[in-house]
């Protein structure tokens, strides 16, 4: 019996798949990264298909109001692109640029556990939400937390976000657990 030590792969969404945009097969897609358009650097895409990851060729893309649209090779037909709708658009990890030091994905931030600087759970981060003036942490109480409470959170380092540590992953925030 031989053991598999490697990790899986890891991988981040990108952005998805909504609607058809014209009559040639091109499709609309609503993108998570910031800029909008660096999506349209990675090559290739994954999708999820049958429970594994195949790779989509982007035949072009561009920004379209407040959006992107893409062409798919082999998508040629509004129908076609329908059947995309809904699908997210990942790539492995690894293709990420590297960020400078104190610099974060928001998927390294989703899933750490937040304590106020005293040491109280305040719960995990579920998810970002970016806002006018400054990104928000959705933080969601849960059994082991002060209580089961969502809490928004500021994302301000050095003002609200005081640690963040990926290895152990834990946040500690000047936050108050009342708020």
């Amino acid at each position: 019996m031989s053991v598999n030590s490697e990790q899986p792969e890891q991988y981040v969404v990108l952005g998805r798949f909504t609607s058809p945009y014209g009559v040639k097969g091109w499709i609309k897609v609503h993108s998570y990264t910031d800029p909008m358009e660096n999506m349209l650097n990675y090559s290739p895409w994954l999708v999820e298909s049958d429970g594994q990851k195949v790779p989509v060729k982007l035949e072009a893309g561009k920004r379209h109001g407040k959006g992107l649209v893409a062409k798919l090779a082999g998508v040629n037909t509004p129908e076609e692109a329908r059947l995309w709708h809904g699908r997210e658009i990942v790539v492995p990890k690894s293709e990420l640029p590297d960020l400078e030091t104190g610099e974060y994905y928001w998927s390294q931030l989703e899933n750490l556990l937040v304590y106020t600087e005293s040491g109280v759970l305040l719960g995990r981060v579920s998810h970002l939400m970016e806002t006018g003036s400054n990104d928000v942490l959705v933080v969601k109480g849960n059994a082991e937390s002060l209580d089961r409470n969502e809490r928004l959170i500021p994302w301000l380092p050095d003002q609200v976000v005081k640690e963040i540590d990926l290895d152990a992953g834990t946040m500690r925030v000047d936050w108050d657990p009342d708020f």
